[in-house]
């Protein structure tokens, strides 16, 4: 039997704020997110109204598991359908039925959308905002208040522009693309579906000067940014454009907020960076590479295929491809934790003379050296870009 629910709660999607589609029958949910059901016969005749987390599903709700650390609320859930893993199939109640799946989370992303889908383009521009002679905006595009589209811009079928949003002379934007409030657009050619969020700046000037006796000497930055189809530039991040190349963010790539790409960048596709993490000018980083947040990358480098950058690394050397690196210096990851462990030896013992013997010897050998060696000149790159 099943324990007492709790009070029903209306689930995710604040009808507020959020579209709501529904309620739908098992065969709906299963052609959007297919798998194996157990226990359908308790479904007969159930229609679902929407998605909801395990501890506070009702049985009308669909749920998920995709993270093994909440597994105890799976075994109290009331949820009527839970998306899991064949793993956790097991720990589904009786009172409710699973959706086994390969991939939990993928399978949630879709049933997720089919209750609550993006919000429709509402054709037209508004009255308030500023669209420049020469422009082109597509009848299906949605301009919204204030919003500024400079002179040669051409805007795609379906696109929306947010409110005071300003998409710069000459910026062309393909199909189904979303520049949220605030956000500014400028020498740039966008693909299909991009999604420029609120506050983000994409094509300003980059970081490029020359250093000369008399102070400093702008480099006129000549280059645009390419951002290929399904790029998210996420909320208050910058995308600068190139100095004498493009910057260029490929297929699929996500970029988190308050995130820095400098000029002449080139990311590969199905990228990821993680909030306040940076990529300094020229450095390119090759397809599926992942960066974790506060990461910091050095100009010039090459970041191989599927590379992997833990939080706050320093990144200040070639990555190969596949590795996985972590620290500042970044180290591969069994590196840097071996470099630890010994730390921690050292450190209960109260030091030892051998640490003291390597310590020293260790900065005479390396520190000054690399330093003189790659200092002034790393800052030197990065300005005369």
């Amino acid at each position: 039997m099943a324990p007492e629910a709790p009070p029903t709660a209306p689930g995710l999607g604040d009808a507020r704020f959020f579209e709501r589609a529904g309620p739908f029958a098992l065969d709906d949910i299963l052609a959007a997110g297919s798998g194996t059901v157990e226990r359908p016969e308790i479904l007969a005749g159930r229609r679902f109204t929407g998605v909801a987390p395990l501890q506070t599903a009702s049985a009308e709700h669909v749920s998920v598991l995709h993270n093994p650390r909440y597994a105890a609320a799976l075994d109290e859930t009331h949820a009527g359908l839970v998306i899991v893993s064949a793993k956790f199939a097991d720990r589904v109640p009786t009172w409710s039925a699973a959706l086994v799946v390969g991939d939990p989370h993928e399978t949630w992303a879709k049933i997720a959308t089919l209750f609550h889908p993006a919000r429709k383009t509402k054709p037209g521009v508004h009255p308030a905002a500023v669209v420049e002679p020469g422009a082109s905006i597509d009848p299906t595009a949605e301009i919204g208040p204030c919003a500024v589209v400079g002179e040669g811009a051409q805007i795609g079928a379906g696109c929306r522009i947010g409110p005071g949003a300003v998409i710069g002379p000459g910026v062309v934007m393909g199909a189904d693309c979303r520049v949220g409030a605030q956000a500014s657009v400028s020498h740039a050619i966008l693909g299909a579906r991009v999604y420029v969020y609120p506050g983000a700046r994409v094509g300003q000037e980059g970081f490029g000067f020359a250093i000369t006796k008399t102070g400093f000497l702008t480099v006129p930055q000549l280059g645009r940014v390419i951002l290929h189809d399904d790029v998210e530039i996420g909320a208050n991040s910058t995308v600068d454009r190139g100095a004498s190349h493009d910057t260029v963010i490929g297929p699929g790539t996500r970029i988190d907020n308050l995130v820095q790409i400098g000029h002449n960048v080139r990311m590969g596709r199905g990228c990821v960076m993680a909030a306040q993490s940076g990529i300094s000018g020229s450095t390119v980083v090759e397809d599926f590479v992942q960066i974790g947040a506060q990461a910091g990358l050095t100009g010039h480098l090459t970041i191989g295929t599927r590379a992997q950058i833990g939080a706050q690394a320093g990144i200040m050397s070639d990555v190969p491809a596949c590795a996985v690196v972590i620290g500042s210096p970044a180290l591969p990851i069994r590196e840097f934790f071996r470099n630890v462990a010994v730390l921690r030896r050292l450190a209960r013992k109260g030091g030892s003379d051998e640490s003291r013997k390597g310590g020293s010897d260790e900065s005479r050998k390396g520190g000054s050296d690399e330093s003189r060696k790659g200092g002034s000149d790393k800052i030197n790159d990065k300005v005369a870009d």
